[in-house]
């Protein structure tokens, strides 16, 4: 019988944390791992946390995710003042570029084959690469359960676990391609613990557009209409910099036939992406609860981005 309930007791353990080891997180900075989610699980993801001086049961847990160049250190170190302030404790995962490219990262690993060397060119003397669609070729992984989505609440629900915090949700914010990450979970991953999502500064969207094809749009993504209403209920906040703008030279910006009918920089592509939502919302009769923010005198900066989110917040 003693046996018995031992294994009920490891495959508990199993089931709630799978093969990620349980983690310690100590006062100020530092890191922890976990491994990727269902197909990744040979793969590590670095977090790194900020825990503050004041961190209690009831603290509040935001997580933080990283533009391309994937520093999740440099994001965890601009929201320290944000964390201690407000006393959040700040979780900022680093996905690996080599084993988290474009598609895996950027595009939260709904599409598994792009042939981006030979559809891909960088513009001279710009930050702007041209997607040649004529020369793209895509394959779409449409098992949802190996999307990167899924690992925020992982990373969540270890970090509670470990601190015997009381929060049942978590606040996240993004930028740049943390920001396409965002959007795209807020609009395809409607199940997870986060309450307020910000996606900030992003490059390009994916439109709550039936008839374009995904990346840009949920064509072939077999989204239903009650999935666009769960969608349009998510806490979305879209960020932009009122000087992300065409003189903005930071950052990578996507060009394409496609994306650029969401307008030629990032400011314009924002208000698109918005427009197109709520019309949506309001031709199918759809509570929408998605609001857009233009951050006045700030450009594709993440810190100051960061600040506007955090007074947003917090404030």
């Amino acid at each position: 019988m003693k046996r018995i309930v031992y294994i009920i007791i490891l495959a508990c353990v199993s089931f709630t944390f799978g093969q990620n080891k349980e983690i310690s997180i100590q006062e100020g900075s530092g890191t922890f791992t976990v491994k990727g989610g269902k197909g990744n699980e040979n793969k590590i993801i670095t977090v790194h946390y900020y825990k503050p001086k004041t961190f209690n049961s009831s603290s509040k847990v935001l997580l933080v995710i990283p533009g391309s160049g994937r520093n999740g250190d440099s994001y965890r170190d601009s929201w320290i003042e944000e964390s201690e302030k407000h006393n959040i404790l700040i979780l900022s995962p680093s996905y690996p570029e080599k084993e988290y490219p474009y598609e895996d990262y950027h595009l939260g690993g709904i599409v598994k084959d792009v042939n981006t060397r030979e559809s891909i060119s960088f513009i001279k003397n710009t930050n702007q690469v041209f997607l040649d669609e004529d020369k793209t070729s895509i394959k779409l992984n449409l098992d949802k359960t190996t999307w990167i989505y899924h690992d925020f609440d992982t990373i969540f629900e270890l970090a509670t676990t470990a601190l015997n915090s009381s929060q049942e949700s978590y606040d996240i914010f993004g930028h740049s391609a943390g920001g396409q990450i965002l959007h795209r979970f807020a609009i395809l991953h409607t199940k997870s613990k986060a309450n307020k999502i910000i996606a900030a500064n992003s490059g390009s969207y994916t439109l709550t557009d039936f008839d374009t094809k995904y990346p840009f749009g949920i064509e072939d993504l077999n989204l239903s209409k009650q999935d666009l209403k769960k969608a349009f209920s998510q806490k979305l906040v879209i960020f932009v910099g009122e000087l992300d703008n065409e003189n903005e030279t930071g950052g990578i910006l996507l060009r394409s036939k496609t994306v650029d009918k969401q307008g030629l920089h990032r400011l314009a592509r924002a208000k698109y992406f918005f427009k197109v939502a709520k019309s949506k919302a309001e031709e199918m009769g759809y509570l929408f609860n998605w609001e857009l923010k233009v951050i006045p005198n700030v450009g594709h900066n993440m810190r100051k981005m960061g600040n506007a989110a955090g007074n947003y917040l917090y404030e």
